[in-house]
């Protein structure tokens, strides 16, 4: 025999949890003193639910494998669900815990209670609550399982007090992991067929590229048949940035240069795209391109999206069934895309336009961006918050590896960098990691500064200040020629790094920021870097995408 919350923590452990992010409370009480005995799961207490979900996401997203947020009831439980819902649209497994009050009291009104499990059931693959000890080994079970299937997303599990307390002879389940299944051969050729006639093919790639698995195959497909990539901001890095078929990143909403890629593609194969990356209105208005859906789910119904044809299976399998198709063509295989080249030419002429810029008062965009990519290394980790500086981001920083450039971009979450870096640290000790926000998303997890430090986290963040809702005003001058009031006050930086024990530093010359960046990744424990930004860059790039003309 062994009391319930003995028998969660035993399961968490032979599925190979690692993390437990979370801020617990009185009805957990059981299940925390269970889990102070594992000697495999860690358990981070952090300063807000909130900002547990989010080191979730980014441990989730980074491993392929679920870390635990953890809240108590009511309060504890509302405080997590913008973190997780951000996690569960953006794909990241996850288990997200939470406690409740004894069954006994559930059927009416009483201290803190409301239906924990509704409210996370839109927001996560599957919301459940143990109802009865035994059930705990097939709960979690399910729970792992369904984190981690494509399209991996969040599962709740809600324990309430007293069934924690219960004695039960019940045990963990062994887990079995099994291959995906893959698309048939028949289909696979009826795609070939349409790739083999196409001139000018253009691949765009989602979420889904940026698997190992799938992003060695990709890379394969590329190298042979030459055809260009276009990554949403989820896929960056599934292709080397340094690649001549890396054609960068499409999604900021308005028409940009890769997008002439797309216009002049007579085939559009999509890999991995989750529709919410860059809906297809957008690059295919008409709804008349011929293109091949590949990923491990059916395609979305549209009225913008009508696939030729629909691979459906694991994505990398999948890819080396082309690969293998492509290498029996030998070298007629190899397509020559002169207009896709052209194109990956301007655009790269734009990423250095302000590399070398020597202002003083604030800094542009592109050149924080420049410098911060000069400074990491290829497996180093990038995290972006919410706001102008993730369209920048976007645009301009690419990856040689998938995985290391962390944007929220389905439920596009502020807040989420801060939290988010400390988890990447955990996750990778001996890489570089930099978080970029804003002061406004900045602020909104400010409290996990505290974590940070205590868990003496070796991260930078740069803050761009513009005292501002940047990305509200560009968005409403761009609609209606002026914005409401969106500025704020901010602290003082330097006096805020100290109070936390963070070194500081604040950097006003551009000419200054690569210097600081580059000393600030190697002091040890947490840094904090803040710039002026300067946005007056935002209307003026508004007005060169929209003077854009595609070449002939």
């Amino acid at each position: 025999m062994m009391k319930a919350s003995d028998l969660f923590v035993q399961c968490l452990e032979q599925e190979g949890i690692e993390y437990i992010f979370g801020v617990p409370g009185e009805e957990n009480a059981d299940f925390m003193m269970s889990l102070e005995k594992s000697s495999s799961i860690t358990f981070v207490l952090t300063r807000h639910e909130q900002g547990a979900a989010f080191m979730a996401e980014v441990y989730g997203r980074l491993t392929g494998n679920p870390a635990c947020c953890l809240g108590t009831l009511g309060p504890g439980a509302t405080n997590l669900i913008t973190g997780v819902a951000d996690s569960n649209m953006d794909r990241a497994p996850m288990l997200v815990l939470t406690g409740q009050g004894a069954t006994t009291r559930l059927h009416k009104e009483s201290h803190q209670i409301m239906d924990a499990v509704q409210m996370f059931q839109p927001v996560t693959k599957w919301a459940t609550s143990i109802l009865h000890a035994d059930t705990i080994p097939e709960t979690i079970r399910k729970a792992v399982r369904l984190a981690r299937t494509e399209k991996p997303g969040a599962v709740h599990i809600e324990l309430p007090e007293d069934v924690a307390k219960m004695e039960t002879t019940a045990k963990p389940l062994d887990p079995k992991r099994f291959r995906r299944p893959v698309t048939d051969d028949k289909i696979v050729n009826r795609a070939f067929d349409l790739i083999k006639a196409a001139k000018q093919p253009v691949i765009i790639a989602g979420n889904g590229c940026i698997r190992r698995r799938a992003s060695k195959q990709l890379r394969l497909l590329c190298d042979l048949t030459g055809i260009g990539v276009i990554s949403t901001f989820m896929a960056k890095g599934a292709v080397d940035k340094d690649a001549d078929y890396c054609l960068y990143t499409v999604g900021l909403g308005k028409k940009d240069r890769v997008n002439c890629a797309i216009d002049d593609a007579d085939l559009v194969i999509t890999l991995g795209l989750d529709m919410v990356e860059y809906h297809p209105k957008l690059w295919n208005p008409g709804g008349d391109k011929a293109v091949i859906h590949a990923d491990f789910l059916p395609a979305e119904i549209d009225a913008h999206y009508h696939p030729e044809v629909e691979l459906v299976g694991d994505l990398a399998h999948t890819l080396w069934m082309f690969n293998e198709r492509v290498q029996a063509l030998g070298s007629s295989a190899r397509l020559k895309l002169d207009r896709q080249l052209r194109i990956r030419e301007e655009m790269t002429a734009d990423l250095e336009e302000y590399k070398d810029d020597d202002t003083s008062g604030s800094i542009r965009p592109q050149k924080a961006i420049w410098d911060a990519r000069d400074v990491m290394g290829p497996d180093d980790i990038l995290l972006s918050d919410v706001g102008a500086h993730k369209m920048w981001i976007a645009r301009h920083y690419h990856c040689h590896q998938p995985n290391t450039c962390l944007i929220p971009n389905g439920f596009c979450s502020m807040g989420f960098a801060l939290p988010g870096a400390i988890a990447a640290s955990l996750v990778y000790p001996d890489r570089n990691v930099l978080a970029i926000a804003g002061d406004g998303g900045f602020l909104m997890n400010v409290q996990e500064m505290e974590t940070a430090r205590r868990l003496n986290c070796n991260m930078v963040v740069m803050v761009w200040e513009d005292s501002a809702y940047g990305l509200i005003a560009w968005k409403q001058d761009d609609h209606f020629k002026r914005h409401t009031d969106l500025s704020f006050d901010n602290p003082d930086w330097m006096q805020l790094a100290s109070a936390f024990g963070w070194h500081g530093h604040h950097v006003e010359e551009s000419k200054r920021l690569k210097v600081v960046l580059a000393s600030a990744l190697q002091e040890q424990g947490p840094s904090l870097v803040v710039i002026p930004i300067d946005y007056r860059e935002n209307p003026l790039l508004s007005q060169k995408l929209g003077e854009l003309t595609c070449p002939i």
